[in-house]
């Protein structure tokens, strides 16, 4: 299992990206959080097995249709507490 921390920036606020990403996420089986930060990105914190979590990720490039995803930034972190679901925040 890996857990990252990404950011993802462009127009990606008010498009419905963080409801999108919660989809996709259920749809792989990924567990973790997403929400809007006051300065325009959406954060979200992401755990799977990696292929699973690579495939989230390339999502995570091209987002909802809506969106326009200009960056996405990674941090891998260090699995402590276990994740239940996907919320948004």
């Amino acid at each position: 299992m890996r857990r990252v921390h990404i950011l993802v920036s462009g127009r990606v606020q008010g498009v419905f990206f963080r409801k999108a990403t919660q989809q996709q996420a259920k749809r792989l089986g990924v567990l973790g959080s997403a929400k809007n930060l006051p300065d325009g990105r959406v954060e979200i914190i992401a755990e799977a097995e990696t292929a699973t979590l690579e495939a989230f990720i390339a999502w995570c490039h091209k987002g909802p249709v809506a969106a326009r995803v200009d960056d996405v930034q990674l941090t891998e972190l260090t699995i402590t507490t276990p994740l239940n679901g996907f919320d948004i925040q």
